[in-house]
């Protein structure tokens, strides 16, 4: 009688261990119906055509950042006294060429808001880098195609920037106005410009050359919606 009560009480109690099980199972399928297909988006990599938000922040060659997203990192680099713009995130479609030289990209300083320029080659390095990503990924973007980035700014054209050629030394850092064609520098007043940080390489009695090249952007997955 002993035995057969022993068996009773051990059917009951993993009787009341599977119903905790399915009861926990059925918190599991409810918490998952509610995040509808999200965490599914999140673990299938990028693809060509998806639209992607992205933090990014990018470097100068002596790997100073010059436009971030990271409010944090902006901070820190103005309390250190280097030149710095805050961007918010940016909205791109993966793997899409820029059809124009620039694409302008709203960025905040002390002064005030303006439109920072991200040129065609950079923008095509971020956009194909985005394929095979996912959600929070961190990944460095190389720029490769922006050895044609250097021009030769003449003093007329530097006083449209309100610069004086007299006032400038090799290693200068400087923001200027540029044009939508990334090979070309802004010939008047009138054209419509965007803001660029640039090196000065070199000065002759023709002018200033400025490296308006970058080496890198370090670009985080935000979000990610499929087409």
């Amino acid at each position: 009688m002993g035995e057969k009560k022993r068996k009773e009480e051990s059917q009951k109690k993993w009787t009341k261990i599977g119903l905790v099980i399915l009861a926990i199972l059925f918190v599991v399928v409810m918490i998952v119906s509610s995040m509808g297909t999200n965490w599914i988006t999140g673990l299938a990599p990028i693809r060509t055509g998806d639209s992607v938000v992205i933090d990014y922040t990018i470097y100068d060659a002596a790997d100073n950042p010059l436009v971030t997203t990271n409010q944090q990192l902006y901070q820190d680099t103005a309390k250190a006294g280097k030149g710095v713009l805050y961007a918010k995130q940016l909205s791109l479609v993966a793997n899409q060429t820029l059809n124009t030289g620039t694409f302008p990209v709203l960025v905040y300083s002390g002064s005030g808001s303006e439109q920072f320029a991200l040129f065609s080659p950079e923008y095509d390095a971020i956009t194909h880098g985005l394929v095979g990503m996912k959600i929070n990924e961190k990944k460095s973007v190389v720029f490769t195609d922006n050895a044609s980035l250097s021009k030769l700014w003449s003093p007329e054209q530097l006083a449209t920037n309100n610069l004086n050629m007299s006032a400038i030394q090799v290693g200068d850092t400087l923001a200027m106005g540029v044009s939508d064609n990334p090979n070309a520098t802004v010939a008047n007043s009138t054209a419509t410009t965007y803001i660029r940080f640039g090196e000065v390489t070199r000065i002759s009695p023709a002018g200033v050359v400025v490296d308006f090249g970058y080496p890198r952007a370090d670009v985080t997955v935000y979000s990610i919606t499929r087409h």
